[in-house]
């Protein structure tokens, strides 16, 4: 297959960072879409359909040929509960209360939408937090970080000293998982062996 165009249907920094770091020529059109969970939706189902939608809006409202989008969601699994980005301050001291001292998972998916079809696989990681006061917890929040990450916290910036470890995909944390991301655009022509070789 001829390599496609890629479009990034989200408007994120640390995505944009991601596929910068990789060399990977985008263009980035985010998506205003419904990102109300279902009912008794699973949060894997959750974030699959999410990055699906916003892959398929993206290459929808492109209409070219030869055209790849790439759409990806996160978010964070405590037990039985979902932590999505915090409404306030006060919100992000519970999410990040909740996390304090315990294990969670964070589920991202990515999706490749071609005119042939749609791809999604699904990265999953665990962390642990240490121990969080709630002064601490504020003072996190009035640096600014939380307001627009999933559980309140972005691993790549601050957030690293709340986590005391990690398995899983640190780039799948920070929202675009590069070995699914990656097995990906493969479809599309782009090679590892292009990228470690700098696209040439």
């Amino acid at each position: 297959m001829t390599e496609a165009t890629l479009i990034l249907a989200s408007a994120s920094p640390r995505r944009m960072e991601i596929l910068d770091q990789l060399g990977i020529p985008y263009l980035a059109r985010p998506q205003d879409i419904d990102e109300s969970r279902l009912d008794s939706e699973d949060p894997a189902d959750y974030v699959c359909r999410l990055a699906r939608v916003k892959a398929e809006a993206a290459l929808a409202e492109a209409g070219e040929e030869n055209t790849a989008s790439l759409g990806s969601d996160t978010t964070v699994v405590c037990g039985d509960e979902i932590f999505e980005k915090p409404a306030d301050e006060e919100d992000a001291v519970r999410i990040l209360s909740a996390l304090s001292g315990k294990t969670h998972q964070v589920l991202t998916a990515v999706a490749l939408a071609t005119s042939e079809q749609t791809q999604v696989l699904l990265s999953e990681s665990n962390v642990t937090f240490r121990p969080l006061s709630k002064n601490e917890i504020r003072a996190y929040w009035s640096s600014g970080e939380p307001s627009d990450k999933a559980g309140g916290y972005g691993i790549q910036g601050l957030g690293a000293v709340l986590v005391e470890k990690m398995e899983g995909s640190y780039s799948g944390i920070m929202g675009l998982p590069v070995r699914e991301t990656v097995t990906l655009l493969e479809k599309t022509g782009l090679t590892i062996e292009r990228i470690l070789g700098g696209r040439q």
